[in-house]
């Protein structure tokens, strides 16, 4: 085989290996929208059951808020948390023009740690959601999906032919996946020595920009900017 037809079908099989990065982030933004969806059923749920007991004369709109006051809690956190997470996605993806089968399962994986978070939150107000395996499950999922999320800053760094994204961004990405895996751990890490705080640790989640730039920092982010 001539040196010419042994490039076309080394470029004939790169081509087949490489897929269109539009569908991977439609599905994306999808389930995360249904997912984001899912973390209200809880809240309507109990709702429906303060509906019912007022047919008894049995329920008030203050009655429902004291109930479920935590429920409401948790909903807004994982709500804020998948937002982070679908925006830090989105931001990096944005410049992303192909993608693998190897990056598409990865996005596959991050995505199962996103849909499984509505159920991980629903646990949380269970009579025992306090104990150590419910914060194992939600919170370490948080921590999980955020080391996906840097899992995929990686590949992209080693797979410069399917992005548009310069090192300076891939590297802040990084910083900003690694700095909330960072707050995920160790806000996990204290909800169990200390119960009594229980999941308001996530609440550590507001210095994430903070630890990023410390990252940055020491991953020579401004260095490589210049």
């Amino acid at each position: 085989m001539s040196e010419e037809a042994n490039n076309d079908a080394v470029e004939a099989e790169n081509v087949e290996n490489y897929f269109s990065a539009d569908r991977a982030k439609a599905f994306v933004d999808a389930v995360v929208a249904i997912a984001l969806t899912l973390l209200i059923l809880p809240l309507l749920d109990s709702m429906t059951e303060l509906t019912r007991a007022g047919d008894e004369g049995e329920a008030s709109a203050n009655s429902w808020f004291a109930e479920n006051h935590f429920l409401l809690l948790s909903f807004l956190i994982s709500f804020g948390v998948i937002a982070m997470f679908w925006i830090n996605h989105h931001r990096m993806y944005a410049r992303v023009r192909l993608v693998t089968t190897g990056l598409l399962w990865l996005n596959v994986a991050w995505l199962l740690t996103i849909v499984w978070l509505p159920v991980a939150t629903a646990m949380t107000n269970l009579p025992d959601g306090d104990n150590a395996l419910v914060k194992v499950a939600y919170i370490g999922t948080m921590a999980l999906t955020s080391l996906l999320g840097f899992c995929q800053d990686l590949f992209l760094s080693a797979h410069p032919r399917l992005h548009d994204i310069t090192h300076v961004a891939l590297l802040r990405g990084m910083a900003v996946n690694l700095a909330m895996g960072i707050l995920f751990a160790l806000s996990l890490i204290l909800s169990i020595v200390v119960p009594e705080l229980s999941y308001y640790t996530l609440f550590l989640l507001g210095t994430t920009s903070l630890v990023a730039r410390l990252i940055d920092r020491m991953i020579g982010v401004r260095r490589s900017a210049k």
